[in-house]
């Protein structure tokens, strides 16, 4: 197999799943970094600005959902997906409800502006992941694709921001977000930070 390659943007969220897949999975990338305000290299190589991009084989694969399925689909072991096919689907459903339901939220504050409703939405949504983690180390049990897909965006929640971080839509994720201090998620954002990244 060539060379991965994936285009990247300092303190993505979207390419730090990848980077945790790869890592998970032993597959080493190289990394193009791009610099925010000049993405002429990202729309070259796809036809669009966002990140991340992964080239190899002959491929190119835009968009983080795309890049994860392409990882697990070429390299099987260790899995993201559980064996089972139920419980499969409930990782797989997850991640869907995830990216097209969780982000609408913290997207909307970060474009417009914030209102009750959405800042309700996201603390209602801190209870359910809390939940996911009573009694269990991971989303569903074991480490997987519902980990890689969540935790760069809930990690703002107890990590905050890095100091050179200035991007409104982490400083979102820090302020829409309360932990209590027992809450299950910092235990789960430091295991998981504590995993390999490619």
């Amino acid at each position: 197999m060539d060379l991965i390659r994936v285009y990247r943007i300092p303190f993505s969220t979207n390419v730090e799943r990848v980077a945790i897949a790869a890592g998970h999975k032993g597959v080493p990338i190289e990394w193009i970094d791009v610099d925010p305000d000049d993405r002429s290299a990202v729309e070259a190589v796809s036809g669009q600005r966002l990140v991340p991009v992964l080239v190899a084989d002959g491929e190119i694969v835009a968009d983080s959902p795309r890049i994860l399925e392409w990882l697990e689909e070429r390299h099987p072991d260790p899995p993201l997906l559980p064996a089972d096919p139920a419980r499969r689907a409930d990782v797989r459903i997850f991640c869907d409800w995830f990216n097209r339901v969780w982000k609408r939220a913290p997207n909307a504050i970060a474009d417009d502006g914030s209102s009750e409703e959405l800042a309700a939405e996201m603390r209602a949504h801190v209870v359910l992941f809390e939940d996911l983690l009573s009694e269990r180390d991971y989303l569903f049990g074991d480490f997987s694709l519902a980990d890689v897909t969540a935790f760069p965006f809930l990690k703002y929640a107890s990590l905050g921001c890095a100091a050179d971080d200035d991007d409104l839509f982490h400083r979102v994720l820090v302020d829409y977000q309360p932990l209590r201090d027992g809450s299950p998620l910092h235990g789960w954002v430091a295991r998981i930070d504590a995993r390999p990244r490619s």
